[in-house]
């Protein structure tokens, strides 16, 4: 858990705030790409139930504030993941709908959980010079094996996984890195008019700190500017240094922040 008022104020959502236009456009091209078939949509919110292992395909997104009073669309939401055998999680954005969700949602004993960024770039900027990467060009099969042999999720996770990286729109581009047949690092890109989502980055521990991801980003980074697009972005936890470093390095930087609301009693892995 953490206290998402440790956020600075410009990245977190605050009553009558005026949205950021750049963040908002980001936000929706996010919730476009990659999305999980198990979805619903309740009273002006987003209601994602895949069983896999991201927890944006698997929340709730308000996205509109709707007409029914929140006690009942709250017990509607807590009874419909239940159903579902999943947490009862949303997601927190600048734009979530009412304005006062958050507040809400903890003073019904909601608990906040996982602080994340979203990162972005200008695709003008060039970015550091990277050696050729071994990184390779793969199908979405390939990479979807590969993201969740690295993560170890177990079958029904795994296939929830695939099946949503195969519903990814429009251009992308997915990249695995091995060490002779072993994956030990990949990453995906999914473009949506001139923007450029980042997802799906992981690398093997005892690989880290060596360039794989820094030469991965770059790879992605020059198959979105061929594509078109014009700005780039991610999202990490705010707590991963080493991958904010990396990121940093293109010149990618905070351009806000979300977190999770959860019931009582879940822990931070959820």
């Amino acid at each position: 858990m953490f206290d998402p008022a440790s956020i600075p104020s410009r990245l977190r959502a605050q009553e009558g705030r005026i949205a950021d236009a750049l963040a908002a456009r980001i936000e929706d091209a996010s919730l476009a790409v990659a999305q999980p078939a198990q979805q619903s949509f309740f009273d002006g919110w987003l209601l994602r139930y895949s069983p896999g292992k991201a927890k944006r395909a698997r929340s709730i997104n308000s996205i509109g504030a709707g007409v029914l009073p929140f006690p009942a669309k709250l017990e509607h939401c807590v009874d419909f993941y239940l159903q579902h055998r999943l947490p009862c999680l949303f997601r927190i954005t600048p734009f979530s709908q009412p304005h006062n969700l958050d507040v809400e949602l903890a003073a019904a004993d909601f608990e906040a959980h996982q602080d994340t960024r979203v990162m972005a770039v200008s695709l003008s900027n060039t970015g550091p010079r990277v050696p050729p990467a071994a990184a390779q060009s793969v199908t979405v099969e390939q990479f979807a094996a590969a993201f969740c042999a690295l993560h170890g999720l177990d079958s029904p996770q795994a296939k929830a996984e695939r099946e949503r990286y195969a519903r990814t729109s429009g251009p992308g581009a997915f990249v695995v890195q091995c060490d002779g047949d072993t994956p030990v690092a990949c990453g995906s890109l999914a473009v949506q008019g001139k923007f450029a989502g980042i997802f799906g980055m992981v690398t093997a521990a005892e690989y880290r700190g060596r360039g794989v991801a820094t030469a991965i980003v770059a790879k992605l980074l020059n198959d979105a500017r061929s594509a078109g697009a014009e700005t780039a972005y991610l999202q990490v936890e705010a707590d991963n240094a080493p991958a904010r470093q990396t990121y940093s390095k293109f010149g990618f930087r905070d351009c806000y922040a979300y977190w999770y609301r959860a019931p009582p009693g879940c822990d931070d892995n959820l």
